[in-house]
């Protein structure tokens, strides 16, 4: 599907605040209500909208302990790789997981509570999964940019 400057500027405006009303929407684009809606429907159907989230304050709910962590595989086997994948989408503290290239595999995003949690973390369920052969970890010290908007003007 290709996209239109106003079909941009919507979802400009949806990634800022997805709980705008349509009839806001079409104020700010100068479209008809109906318009607004088919639109959203439109981008939704092409799944370029995917889901709608609530962000939540991570100091608020106890998990503001971030982490990446870099791991190595054992090596670089088509199974290997697979079962790593799989068991990862289980571990909940993990976030993000990004398959990578370079000195290292994967690097995931992790939110626990402080570095106990993260302790306990990696030797009970990081590091009991298989073919893992390294991890190097790197704790955040403050947060200088975080966005989920992606630019599309």
């Amino acid at each position: 599907m290709k996209l239109d400057q106003i079909d941009k500027k919507l979802l400009e405006l949806l990634q800022k605040d997805s709980k705008q009303t349509t009839k806001q929407l079409s104020l700010e684009l100068g479209l008809s209500v109906t318009a607004v809606y088919e639109r959203i429907k439109k981008l939704e159907r092409s799944e370029i909208i995917t889901q709608y989230v609530a962000l939540i304050n991570k100091n608020k709910v106890g998990k503001s302990f971030l982490v990446f962590c870099h791991i190595k595989l054992e090596k670089h086997a088509k199974e290997y790789i697979a079962a790593f994948e799989r068991e990862i989408n289980k571990l909940d503290e993990v976030a993000e997981c990004f398959h990578v290239s370079g000195d290292y595999d994967y690097i995931l995003k992790i939110y626990v509570k402080d570095m106990d949690e993260y302790r306990e973390f990696m030797v009970n369920k990081l590091t009991a999964l298989k073919h893992i052969g390294s991890t190097h970890s790197t704790f955040t010290i403050g947060e200088v940019k975080s966005s989920n908007i992606i630019s599309l003007l």
